[in-house]
């Protein structure tokens, strides 16, 4: 190793390294590899200093009780719902993600899906390509402007979908327990939850996956929604229980939903929401531009970097592991 820190690279969807290279390549050595879970490299990371992570996942506290000597694991993307920030804070493991590299990004494309719903984009687009060339089928289609959007989570992405979906008439709602009424200066108004789902005429997803949000989106929440509402998700398909979804749209209990992100992901070829006129799915394409892989890219090894050079990382998500500071940071 030649005095250098050991770093293991997981798993990663670019075409070279150079931008890890160029960061960490004079004080550490990347062992970069390919793997779909932790079984997969946990024998190369158990004397790793640091594990730069993109999907392979869950990181669970057994594979951490065999990393002694790490002192970082960094995400490459924004959630840590894959990483057991309990057990990495036990173990004295500072986890940091990269919560600012796709903000626009997804914002753009929370507004695509939910604009491809309004004016039936997809439909027609489908119609055509069979050969029909005519409108009724679509019907109804309402304005935009004037509508409701709600917004469940007010986060970074989700006030600038607010602040995009204004721009269009629309009236914005949002449900956040950490966000007061107007503490932002967007015309949004904060109701609880139950409320929202009542008078939404679209609803848009954004809280991160933790244990209180997982399945919140159920069978309880499509009883309370308008059957004319859309749904949008570009966050993360748990969120929304797969099965109260899909009796949801059999019912006719919602008009239709656009997934960037599903539960399970991807969907098996056979499931239930695909192939219906009223449902667009992505392949968790949001958060991409070349401009954010960019800074998908370089997040996570700066992060690695300073930790490795004693400081303590921008964006840390387990604050507590900084009573233990193993790591001995400044």
């Amino acid at each position: 190793m030649s005095g250098k820190s050991k770093v293991v690279l997981t798993d990663y969807v670019w075409d070279n390294l150079d931008q890890e290279n160029e960061i960490l390549g004079e004080i550490c050595e990347i062992i970069a590899m390919q793997t779909k879970s932790p079984d997969e490299f946990i024998e190369e990371a158990s004397d790793c200093e640091a594990l730069l992570n993109t999907y392979a996942g869950p990181i669970t506290r057994e594979h951490m009780e065999k990393m002694s000597n790490c002192k970082i694991i960094a995400r490459y993307g924004i959630g840590v719902d894959t990483i057991d920030l309990d057990a990495a804070t036990d173990c004295g493991i500072i986890v940091t993600n990269n919560p600012t590299y796709c903000i626009e990004e997804v914002a753009e494309h929370t507004m695509a899906l939910l604009l491809s719903t309004a004016r039936k984009v997809s439909f027609y687009d489908r119609s055509v390509r069979n050969g029909k060339w005519e409108v009724p089928p679509g019907k109804p289609i309402f304005r935009l402007s004037g509508s409701t959007l709600g917004l469940i989570g007010f986060g970074n992405i989700a006030r600038m979908v607010a602040e995009r979906a204004v721009s269009f008439g629309m009236k914005i709602l949002f449900s956040d327990p950490f966000v007061e009424d107007g503490q932002f200066d967007i015309p949004a108004k904060k109701v609880e939850l139950e409320e929202l789902y009542k008078d939404s005429d679209y609803i848009s997803v954004h809280p991160p996956l933790i244990d209180e949000t997982r399945g919140m989106v159920n069978d309880s929440a499509f009883d309370l929604m308008k059957s004319s509402v859309y749904l949008v998700n570009c966050s993360r398909g748990p969120i929304i229980e797969t099965d109260a979804l899909v009796k949801a749209l059999d019912n006719g209990k919602i008009a239709g939903c656009a997934l960037d992100t599903t539960d399970p992901e991807p969907l098996p070829n056979s499931h239930p929401l695909r192939n219906r006129e009223n449902v667009i799915i992505n392949p968790h394409a949001a958060w991409y531009s070349e401009e954010s892989m960019v800074g998908l890219q370089k997040g996570a090894p700066n992060e690695v970097k300073r930790v490795l050079s004693g400081e303590w990382p921008i964006n840390l998500v387990n604050r507590q592991v900084k009573e233990s500071n193993r790591a001995g940071l400044s």
